[in-house]
C-alpha cells in the first residue's frame, strides 16, 4: 500500500499536473483564436518534434552534455570554494563581496566577453558560462553548512584526538549534504540557462539554443515552443537525477 501511494504521489500526480497545464495552454490558444504563427499550442508541438526529430536528438545531446560538464565543474569548484570559506572566517568575509558582486552581473553581458576571449572554442566557452552561472549557490550552501557546524562536536572530537580531516569527513561533510543537494537542484536550472545563453547570443551552429534561434529567424513558432519544451524536459531529467543521488547520499535527511 505504501509503495503504491509513493508511486501515485511521485509519478501520477506530476503527470496529471503536466496534462492539466497542457490542456489549459491549448484552451487559451483556442479561445483566443491565435494562429500558430502568433502562438503555438500543444497540438502543434507533436508535428514539429517529428519534423525536426533528427535535429532535436543531435542538438539536444549537444546542450545536455555541455550543461552536465559545466554543472560538474561548478560542483568541483563550488564545493572546494565553499570548504575554504566554511573553515576560514577571514577568507569567507573577503570572498563573499566578490562572489555576490560577480553573481549580480547579468550573465548575458558576460557571454560576449567569454566568446571573444575563447573565440573558436565553442564547447569550452559554453561549458564555462554554464559553470559561471551555476557555481555560486553551491559555494554558498557548502560554506554556510560548514561555518554553522556546532563547535561542541569539534571540541569533543579534537579532545579524542581526531584530526581536521577526520572531523570534516565524519561530521562536517554529512551535515552539509542536505544544503549541498538543495543548492545543486537550483544549479541544474541555472546551468541550462547559461548553456542556452551562449548558444543563442553567440550562435555556434549546434545546441538547442541554435535551433531556437533558427525558429525565431524563420518565425516558426511551433519549433520555438518545441525547443522550450525540450529544454524543460532535459531540465526535469537532470533534476531527478540529482534527486536520485540525494536519496542515495542524503536520504537520512528526508522528511515526509
Amino acid at each position: 500500500m505504501e509503495m503504491r501511494n509513493n508511486l501515485v504521489r511521485k509519478v501520477v500526480v506530476p503527470l496529471v499536473a503536466i496534462i492539466i497545464f497542457l490542456a489549459i495552454w491549448e484552451w487559451i490558444v483556442w479561445i483566443n483564436g491565435w494562429p500558430n504563427y502568433k502562438m503555438a499550442s500543444p497540438s502543434d508541438l507533436g508535428p514539429s518534434f517529428w519534423k525536426y526529430r533528427v535535429l532535436f536528438l543531435e542538438y539536444g545531446w549537444d546542450t545536455f552534455w555541455r550543461t552536465v560538464a559545466g554543472l560538474g565543474l561548478s560542483v568541483l569548484v563550488g564545493t572546494l570554494l565553499g570548504m575554504i570559506m566554511g573553515f576560514s572566517r577571514i577568507i569567507r568575509e573577503g570572498l563573499y563581496p566578490l562572489l555576490v558582486g560577480f553573481n549580480a552581473i547579468p550573465k548575458a553581458t558576460v557571454v560576449p566577453v567569454i566568446a571573444l576571449i575563447l573565440v573558436g572554442l565553442d564547447d569550452l566557452n559554453t561549458v564555462l558560462i554554464a559553470f559561471l552561472i551555476s557555481f555560486f549557490p553551491i559555494a554558498v550552501s557548502v560554506s554556510i553548512g560548514l561555518s554553522t557546524l556546532e563547535p561542541e562536536y569539534r571540541d569533543i572530537l579534537r579532545s579524542l584526538g581526531a584530526s581536521r580531516l577526520t572531523i570534516f569527513w565524519k561530521i562536517a561533510l554529512p551535515k552539509t549534504l542536505p544544503e549541498f543537494f538543495g543548492a545543486l537542484k537550483v544549479a541544474v536550472t541555472l546551468a541550462f540557462i547559461g548553456t542556452n545563453l551562449m548558444e543563442i547570443v553567440e550562435p555556434h551552429g549546434k545546441g538547442l539554443g541554435h535551433l531556437f534561434d533558427s525558429g525565431k529567424i524563420n518565425a516558426d513558432y511551433p519549433l520555438m515552443f518545441s525547443v522550450l519544451i525540450a529544454l524543460a524536459f532535459l531540465g526535469i531529467v537532470l533534476f531527478y537525477i540529482v534527486v536520485a543521488l540525494e536519496r542515495i547520499f542524503a536520504g537520512w535527511a528526508e522528511r515526509e
